[in-house]
């Protein structure tokens, strides 16, 4: 038996049935159900099609952009239930103000993405409905909008999402062929009427755009097929090249992404190669790439910079900025609390990225703690400058802005390092610097204050 398999099931035709033997290693299968033609189709087929061994589901995202949304809910709750395919229906809002900006499309894509990745679970499957027509609309798309290979390379067949994997197992078929296995299966769909409003970008391709160029050239759609191909075996090979050149430059990992190579062996490359190899160091962070029309210009004052100044190539969400003859990318962070809090014992600071807590621990030489006896009055601050340390005890007072520089910590980890501070008005004493110092009465198995500070850094 087959999942909501039944004795009415249509013959599915030989192209259709191997489907199923080419999909990616899946303990579950979740179909994309929108009510659709495409997205009927493949619920239907793999119904009939998918082993009782494996757990088959379905989709809906309700968009709440039609005014006939809630009849396409309530189609597709029955349509599942009648061939017996559990069915999760989420309701997402789209923010209207999109409209205006010609972004509702990308809204509502993001919209349904963000459910996909977070619904998706280790060893899950979800199979999307997208056919060869449609990824013709996505290279034509893409192609006036000046993307490079990557984007040419169009929809790929498979790739990783949430904690499992997205799948579009019919973009080897064009919209008429799934037509007519639908009609000849009898099955039911309802259609988007928002597919015939021109406003959109895609409906306008689909349209007016693809018909005219399919009557002069009927084989188009294939050829077009055959060049993202062709754009996507070099995307792959840029990958690769990137990922050489990236070790080549002593390229750095820091919470497992790349986060900073040699400038001066960057240098040596092509613009080409530089570019590549940017490209795929700001996908690697999931960061997109710089959007501005002239970052080669921008990149090359960055490296070209005198070595006292601090010049950064602006992304979206993040920077590339330089340090001591080393490129770092540096994602955007959200502003740290302004002035100190306090930092009290049993009760874990969040603040920023990191993560604060002063817990009681037993010493040989001072059990304070054990006897009910407090912490003295602890803070953290960002620098303020003019702070001194004390790195052991009855030992020389460092200026901290100098030995962070000593330490070689970048201008901008400096702004956000967190001073731990003991005590209070003139006996006040600074006892930690971020994760890079603790002094010895807050450290160790045994500190002497009888009382253990800890300060982490999220992925440390």
């Amino acid at each position: 038996m087959t999942a909501g398999a039944s004795q009415s099931a249509p013959a599915w035709p030989s192209p259709l049935r191997d489907l199923a033997r080419q999909l990616p290693q899946h303990d579950r299968l979740c179909i994309a159900f929108s009510g659709g033609l495409d997205s009927s189709l493949l619920l239907h087929l793999f119904a009939a099609i998918t082993p009782a061994s494996v757990a088959l589901s379905a989709l809906h995202i309700n968009h709440q952009l039609q005014p006939n949304a809630a009849d396409v809910e309530t189609f597709c709750r029955e349509t599942c239930a009648r061939l017996s395919v559990p069915l999760q229906v989420v309701a997402v809002t789209v923010p209207v103000e999109a409209e205006g900006a010609g972004g509702l499309e990308q809204a509502a894509r993001e919209a349904r993405y963000g459910v996909f990745e977070q619904q998706l679970r280790a060893g899950e499957l979800l199979l999307l409905a997208h056919h060869g027509d449609d990824q013709l609309e996505t290279v034509l798309f893409r192609l006036f909008r000046g993307t490079g290979v990557a984007g040419l390379a169009g929809m790929p067949f498979t790739r990783a999402l949430g904690a499992g994997a997205l799948a579009r197992p019919l973009l080897e078929f064009s919209r008429a062929q799934l037509e007519a296995w639908a009609e000849s299966a009898g099955l039911p769909w309802i259609e988007d009427p928002s597919n015939s409003d021109q406003r959109f970008d895609r409906n306008y391709l689909r349209n007016s755009v693809i018909p005219p160029l399919k009557t002069r050239w009927p084989w188009f759609i294939r050829r077009v097929e055959a060049s993202a191909r062709g754009c996507a075996d070099s995307h792959t090979l840029n990958q690769k090249l990137a990922q050489l050149q990236w070790h080549a430059c002593d390229g750095v990992y820091q919470h497992s992404q790349p986060y900073s190579l040699d400038q001066r062996a960057f240098a040596e490359l092509s613009p080409p190669e530089q570019g590549n190899l940017l490209r795929w160091w700001c996908q690697s962070c999931g960061l997109p790439a710089p959007v501005s029309a002239d970052w080669q210009r921008t990149l090359a004052g960055l490296m070209e910079a005198a070595a006292d100044r601090e010049p950064e190539l602006m992304g979206q969400g993040y920077s590339v900025r330089r340090f001591q003859h080393r490129l770092y990318l540096v994602v955007a962070q959200n502003p740290l609390p302004a002035g100190s809090q306090p930092v009290l014992p049993q009760q874990p600071l969040r603040w920023g990225e990191w993560t604060l807590a002063l817990a009681r621990q037993s010493s040989d030489h001072n059990q304070g703690s054990e006897q009910g006896i407090g912490p003295p009055p602890i803070r953290v601050s960002t620098r303020q400058g003019g702070e001194r340390i004390r790195l052991y005890p009855k030992g020389p007072a460092k200026i901290v802005k100098k030995w962070l520089q000593e330490q070689a910590v970048p201008p901008w980890e400096r702004s956000r390092l967190p001073l731990v501070f003991a005590g209070c008005g003139a006996a006040e004493e600074l006892i930690a610097v971020g994760s890079l110092w603790c002094s010895e009465k807050y450290s160790g198995s045994a500190p002497s204050s009888g009382w253990r500070l800890i300060v982490g850094r999220d992925c440390d």
